[in-house]
């Protein structure tokens, strides 16, 4: 697998070097600042980008910026961007061209190597993986809503597995139920969201994504 890093702190960013390439991964290209991503990403088209959002020269916005760039020029790119903080709005301009193969990872919440690994590989795959945080506080932008308030409390446990993009079979074994309780509870939930059927893992977290953003 083919990886363009964009982090600016060096210590993080060679960490990040070192293990994905223990994981017979080749990275491509890793820079410090948002002009020389967005060029790599662009002229490179790796497999994935491994983006931090706030880069030079600002310190603002400029890899996220850089990533929605590389994927209008790109389509599809998959771009897995790491943050420090939850910002709405970047998750929403992140997920807004609903091409799926991103995904919006902690920081502070990166704690074992080989799950990191797990969810770049997913994302690389075309999958969309959101951290749980960030599940979690579109969740809390959404408290009034009559259609999540419908849901029993088992429901809103599966639609919070699903939004994080977990697979059917993950989430019986973290809910320790069978894969079928699993599908007879996401039918429910998508009927009361009145969202449509898929057997399409990604494109049903496409659809609760964008229920919950807005």
């Amino acid at each position: 697998m083919r990886v363009v890093i964009g982090e600016d702190q060096f210590l993080l960013r060679d960490g990040l070097v070192r293990l994905l390439e223990a994981h017979g991964m080749t990275i491509v290209a890793a820079l410090d600042n948002g002009p020389d991503l967005l060029n790599a990403l662009v002229a490179e088209k790796p497999d994935i980008g491994v983006v931090d959002i706030r880069l030079p020269p600002s310190f603002t916005d400029e890899g996220l910026r850089a990533a929605i760039e590389a994927r209008r020029q790109v389509p599809g790119l998959p771009v897995l961007v790491l943050s420090q903080y939850v910002e709405r709005l970047y998750v929403n301009e992140l997920l807004a061209d609903g091409a799926g193969a991103v995904g919006y990872q902690l920081k502070d919440r990166v704690l074992d190597g080989d799950h990191f690994v797990d969810v770049l590989r997913g994302v690389a795959a075309g999958n969309t993986m959101m951290d749980p945080e960030v599940v979690s506080r579109l969740f809390t932008h959404n408290t009034r809503d009559r259609a999540l308030e419908s849901l029993t409390p088992r429901e809103n446990d599966v639609l919070r597995l699903i939004a994080e993009g977990r697979s059917n079979s993950n989430i019986a074994a973290e809910l320790f139920v069978t894969e079928k309780a699993v599908s007879k509870h996401i039918n429910n939930i998508l009927a009361k969201l009145q969202l449509p059927v898929s057997e399409d893992s990604n494109r049903r977290v496409q659809a609760v994504l964008a229920y919950l953003r807005h």
